[in-house]
């Protein structure tokens, strides 16, 4: 046996013997019950050195993730607020990034962070100043085909002078 095991031991008997002692000098205890005891308190304090299992609570989201996403608004699922642009949020109120965000509440990695018409608005804003284009491209116009030119109307048929 190793010695830090020999020496943990013996500090748990220590430990259990000091125990007993002070509950019995304070408290009556039956002489039937004294083993019980002994065994009781040994056996939580051998507990002490092992984790303690914590059940992992799922948090409850504030609505259903389907519901979350709506055209002017995307809803917090931490607390309920409707949003327009959800990271913001996130960093102020929670210390959260969205990837975290979505990692708690199991979000898929296209799941929105700004509500959808507030992305099409911005979008179309972009696409109206320019960005998006390659350099020297030019803005994409409809090329409408050269109309063609009338005939012209045909010449009168030359008369045949007289001489």
């Amino acid at each position: 046996m190793s010695e830090d095991y020999i020496a943990t031991r013996e500090m748990l008997i220590t430990l259990t013997s000091d125990i007993v002692a002070a509950h019995v000098s304070n408290n009556s205890v039956a002489v039937g019950d004294l083993p019980t005891l002994i065994a009781n308190v040994h056996l939580a304090l051998s507990g002490v050195n092992q984790p303690v299992k914590v059940e992992e609570v799922r948090p409850e989201p504030a609505v259903s993730i389907r519901a979350s996403i709506k055209p002017d608004y995307i809803v917090c699922l931490e607390d309920g607020k409707k949003l327009k642009m959800l990271k913001r949020h996130l960093m102020s109120q929670y210390n959260m990034t969205p990837a975290e965000y979505r990692a708690r509440w199991d979000l898929p990695a296209d799941y929105p962070m700004v509500a959808p018409s507030y992305a099409e608005t911005r979008r179309n804003l972009a696409k109206k100043i320019g960005l998006g284009r390659k350099p020297g491209q030019t803005k994409a116009t409809k090329q409408v085909p050269a109309k063609r030119a009338r005939k012209a109307p045909a010449a009168p048929p030359p008369h045949a002078k007289d001489d």
